[in-house]
């Protein structure tokens, strides 16, 4: 998987976990720095479950 697609791939996920739209996610882990991390971290994440990622994201986002 590209880093794109993981990408697009964590905005679907977040988007349908939070109940949220998706341009509305997007322009969240933009503003927050979440794209950065995905893509620094993308080795270690990509091949981490559902429930890591959602909870991962979750605290991040609450740090911000």
């Amino acid at each position: 998987m590209s880093q794109l697609s993981f990408q697009t791939f964590c905005i679907e996920l977040y988007s349908e976990h939070k109940n949220l739209p998706g341009p509305e996610v997007y322009a969240l882990f933009q503003k927050t720095g979440l794209f950065d991390m995905l893509n620094t971290d993308y080795e270690d994440l990509h091949g981490m479950s559902f429930e890591y990622l959602m909870q991962m994201f979750d605290e991040y986002l609450e740090g911000k």
